[in-house]
């Protein structure tokens, strides 16, 4: 017998404009592990440029930053998660998990 599943993408919006989603949470969690916006990027498979606008996006869009950048230079730039953007990663990750447990409770419900 067939195991039927229903997924959903959630996201989370701040005055009718994206602020997280699947793919800036996995750039924010790429970010903090290693510490790096261009090299986040290239772990996840999405340009600097793209990775850096969507920072950029985020950060200005929240209540507070959710990445700290420092530029290059000689000992190289870098990329670092407040602990604001930690709490936002963990509310989206907590969002999706209940999302999807809700989901699939109502599949189990119809038969699904």
């Amino acid at each position: 017998m067939m195991k039927y599943r229903v997924k959903s993408k959630i996201w989370i919006e701040v005055n009718d404009k994206v602020l997280l989603g699947e793919g800036r949470v996995n750039l924010l969690m790429a970010i903090k592990e290693i510490g790096s916006l261009s090299k986040a990027a290239k772990a996840i498979g999405m340009s600097y440029k793209k990775a850096w606008k969507l920072v950029d996006m985020m950060n200005e869009r929240a209540d507070q930053p959710l990445v700290k950048l420092s530029v290059g230079g000689k000992g190289g730039g870098g990329a670092i998660l407040t602990d604001y953007g930690r709490s936002m990663v963990k509310v989206f990750e907590g969002l999706k998990k209940r999302c999807w447990n809700f989901l699939d409770a109502q599949a189990e419900l119809t038969n699904l």
